[in-house]
């Protein structure tokens, strides 16, 4: 039972990072700064990865940690999006595409280390009162969320079709 869990989260994580990717991808120049509900296009992009990296993590006191922000700081600089303030920051489309593989590949790494002991344990952040498995379905339920938010903008604004991604695709 824990490695079909396992296999569903992975594929999942993919299924929700191809179509985040093909957003990026598809989304035309002119519109990566344009607004998408109360963001702009890029910081939706940025915000959705964001989170997605933290809650992959074990808690919050190691997220600033990792090598990947070590290695990139001036892409993260202040951490805006832990302030209770609207963000201001812009990211270019390349490396947004390189978060995007960061969270790819700690996805696959995290859900393949998870064990029956990690998974039922708390969650490692105080505002998600759940057990780590929970966690992972919140951060996918939260990755589609904004996923959709963007797909519909580009329908909608440029009449770009995101199509649905199932489980276990790549890019589409």
């Amino acid at each position: 039972m824990l490695d079909t869990f396992k296999q569903v989260q992975a594929s999942q994580y993919e299924a929700v990072f191809c179509m985040q990717n093909t957003c990026i991808d598809r989304c035309p120049d002119a519109f990566w700064n344009a607004p998408v509900v109360n963001l702009k296009f890029c910081q939706a992009v940025f915000h959705t990865l964001f989170y997605a990296d933290l809650y992959l993590g074990p808690d919050l006191e190691s997220f600033r940690e990792q090598a990947f922000h070590r290695d990139n700081r001036d892409f993260f600089g202040d951490y805006e999006e832990l302030e209770d303030r609207a963000p201001v920051s812009l990211y270019d489309k390349a490396p947004i595409k390189t978060y995007l593989e960061h969270c790819r590949g700690k996805a696959s790494h995290v859900i393949a280390a998870e064990c029956a002991d990690t998974l039922g344990a708390r969650s490692g952040f105080e505002h998600l009162a759940c057990t780590r498995a929970e966690a992972h379905i919140h951060n996918i339920r939260h990755i589609h969320h904004h996923a959709a938010q963007l797909s519909l903008r580009l329908r909608i604004d440029h009449n770009v079709d995101i199509p649905w991604v199932k489980s276990g695709w790549r890019d589409v």
